[in-house]
């Protein structure tokens, strides 16, 4: 079991801390932020929790970045303070723990950071299979609890690809039960669902923390499971060098592979417009 950092104590970087711990599946959850004693006391709820939620994860909180260098996967979420790790602040504290030869998977929890994350493979130089984005993941937990709904299951496979806040959703290949999601759900619901997606843009922290938390997991341990996110394309699409989100399989540290997901004529056409424009 190993240390996930969580850069920033604000509302995403606790709602990941707290299902980090709940889920029990890592040793320590380390809030850096430089308001240590708020940082602090939302690490002591958390740990208070444990005894009655049946967890016993150690939570911690620091106040200097360097201290995430130690860590297997370090979640950028946001400051008690200053909000969201974005931008030129999110890009200069970056290129901190890039000079401080941190090699640990970097997760970027925040909707606003896509510039970021395309920036520090670009400019910092970071190994793109190292870099990932989870808030789009959320999104894509909506489209499955939505068609979940329509159909009165609690699961379904469906995928979604492309680039926030637009994102193509490969009906055609949907499924419920072995069943194809299109044989037993109208074409006006499926329509209406995909419209839904972008009004639930960004997503709230809660639904940010519930999609971070497995992925930071399976990036320390790994699963054959394929899990939704953003990833920098390296020709995926006809794009090199942008996020979108699609399929991944994650482990050691980095992303393992990007897997092209099967889609229809019109959804391709879909989601390279969503990429390139």
């Amino acid at each position: 079991m190993s240390t996930v950092a969580v850069l920033g104590a604000g509302p995403i970087g606790a709602a990941v801390a707290q299902r980090l711990a709940v889920r029990a599946r890592v040793r320590e959850v380390r809030f850096i932020d430089a308001n240590v004693s708020v940082a602090s006391g939302k690490a002591l709820d958390i740990m208070q929790a444990g005894p009655v939620e049946h967890y016993d994860t150690r939570v911690t909180a620091m106040g200097d970045v360097l201290a995430a260098t130690g860590a297997k996967v370090i979640v950028v979420a946001d400051e008690v303070d200053g909000g969201e790790w974005e931008g030129d602040r999110g890009l200069a504290m970056m290129r901190q723990l890039a000079r401080a030869g941190t090699t640990a998977a970097i997760v970027f929890a925040g909707p606003k950071q896509i510039w970021l994350m395309e920036t520090c493979a670009r400019e910092l130089k970071m190994r793109a299979d190292k870099l990932v984005g989870t808030a789009p993941a959320a999104a894509a937990g909506a489209v499955r609890a939505l068609a979940g709904l329509e159909l009165g299951l609690s699961t379904v496979d469906v995928t979604v690809v492309g680039r926030p806040p637009s994102f193509t959703i490969a009906w055609s290949t949907a499924t419920a039960d072995g069943v194809l999601i299109s044989e037993r759900v109208p074409a006006h619901r499926l329509l209406a669902i995909s419209d839904s997606v972008k009004r639930l843009w960004p997503p709230g922290p809660y639904a940010i923390g519930a999609a971070t938390a497995p992925i930071a997991e399976a990036l320390i341990d790994g699963r054959r499971r394929r899990h939704a996110a953003l990833a920098i394309l390296d020709g995926e699409f006809g794009a090199r060098g942008v996020a979108a989100m699609l399929p991944l399989e994650l482990g050691d540290g980095r992303i393992l592979a990007r897997v092209r997901p099967s889609l229809s004529a019109s959804e391709g056409t879909g989601v390279f417009s969503t990429v390139s424009g």
